[in-house]
């Protein structure tokens, strides 16, 4: 496994019992993880509280010189820079329909940390933690599907579309990600295998059930019923009349065309629909972006694919009323050297990356924070992961501070004492 993928997923599902269901609810359960009640905490500036989290990740670390914070000069970008309707705002020409949207969306310039490799980096990214061997903290999208999520509903709470995401640590494997290895189709697995009936499928699972409680009563592993909840979840997806949100073919052509003939805009309008229909964080993964060679190709042809889907993104959230409701969130592992490598290619640089909101009471229109004329090191507000993690858990009306206790009795905060950023917080 090369440095730029995601660290290795745990499956939770045992082989052995997975194979009683034949594959169909086993292999759900798999790919499974969260929701409980949910507990409001901090609301933004006395607004109702985000309902969603849509995180676009950009696997690999993409370059801020070569997207949001465009440079000039020897070590600058090589792509045309354009003005957008954010009047603050210029970004690349690939990103060019991104152009119409800007005034709806707010650019970080100033996201700094201190992890420049990449396992540790998305870690960090995605749960507010630096990697620690004592504890596995839960990704973000764990915390709020465990959060807002309704604990009996037939959709999962946290989705992951183009990669596994994170997983929920401590929580709990039953607060992790239900994954979609792409996005735009109903989840495989979904329907009972062939020459099992709905019948012969409940008789398996009460088999299985007997022998998780077997397991339990001998081991008193309290790993059971996590599991347990996982395959609950399963079922309840395979059987709910919202299992149809997954498949994009239910929208017109039209708008499906406007999101882009890709894996990630099918990802992308797939997680309009799975907000829309109550899931409370769908992660979307566009890899690529460890742009060590030909940097200004790499990120030419990612832009292509990514500004359709992302200005679409906005468009059609806004155009469904969910817009207000829903946090975008737009980031990667980290941002890339000013000086080009030999390969014409930009380096690991996390001293300075940009990170996109958009929605959930955002401020919109904003460029916050600033890089030096190379896009060296941050010079104005910088942003730490553990701040733009608050001030996202507060527009979600979760307590930045709410604490919850591991295994081992270690108490253990949403976010690394991380405070929210007024200035991004709409009035």
């Amino acid at each position: 496994m090369s440095d730029s993928q995601f660290p290795p997923f745990r499956r939770n599902a045992n082989v052995s019992r997975r194979a009683l269901l034949q594959g169909s609810l086993g292999a759900l359960a798999a790919s499974f993880l969260l929701p409980r009640a949910a507990q409001a905490g901090v609301v933004a500036a006395g607004k109702k509280p985000a309902k969603a989290v849509i995180l676009l990740w950009m696997n690999g670390g993409p370059s801020h010189i070569d997207t949001w914070d465009p440079k000039s000069g020897p070590d600058g970008t090589a792509h045309k820079r354009i003005k957008t309707k954010n009047k603050n705002l210029e970004i690349v020409e690939p990103l060019s329909e991104i152009a119409d949207v800007a005034d709806r969306i707010t650019v970080v310039r100033s996201l700094t940390h201190k992890e420049g490799n990449h396992q540790r980096a998305q870690y960090l990214m995605h749960t507010g933690y630096s990697p620690n061997p004592t504890v596995t903290h839960p990704s973000f999208g764990g915390w709020v599907g465990t959060e807002l999520g309704d604990p009996k509903g037939g959709l999962p709470a946290f989705v992951s579309i183009g990669g596994p995401s994170f997983s929920a640590g401590f929580l709990g494997v039953e607060h992790g990600p239900f994954v979609l290895p792409r996005g735009g189709d109903l989840p495989r697995n979904s329907g009972y295998a062939a020459g099992v009936d709905g019948e012969r499928f409940d008789a398996r699972k009460k088999l299985l059930d007997g022998l998780d409680s077997e397991f339990l009563a001998k081991t008193g592993d309290r790993k059971v019923a996590g599991r347990h909840e996982v395959t609950e979840k399963a079922l309840r997806l395979m059987r709910s009349p919202d299992l149809a949100a997954f498949n994009i073919a239910a929208e017109s052509e039209t708008t499906r065309a406007a999101f882009g003939d890709t894996d990630f805009g099918r990802g992308c309008l797939g997680a309009v629909r799975l907000v829309e229909h109550g899931v409370k964080f769908v992660e979307v993964v566009l890899d690529g972006w460890d742009t060590h060679l030909d940097v200004n190709g790499r990120t030419a042809k990612l832009g292509r694919t990514l500004a359709p889907a992302y200005a679409a993104l906005i468009k059609e959230l806004a155009s469904r009323k969910l817009l207000d409701d829903t946090l975008v969130l737009w980031m990667g592992d980290f941002g890339r050297t000013p000086k080009r490598n030999g390969n014409d290619g930009r380096d690991h640089h996390p001293k300075a990356a940009s990170v996109v909101l958009a929605g959930g009471g955002i401020k919109p229109g904003l460029v916050y924070g600033a890089t030096d004329e190379r896009g060296d090191n941050v010079v104005k507000d910088p942003v730490t992961l553990p701040n733009l993690l608050a001030t996202c858990a507060t527009l979600l009306g979760i307590d930045p501070d709410e604490k919850r206790i591991t295994p081992i009795g270690r108490p253990i905060s949403v976010t690394d004492s991380g405070k929210p950023i007024a200035a991004l917080i709409a009035p």
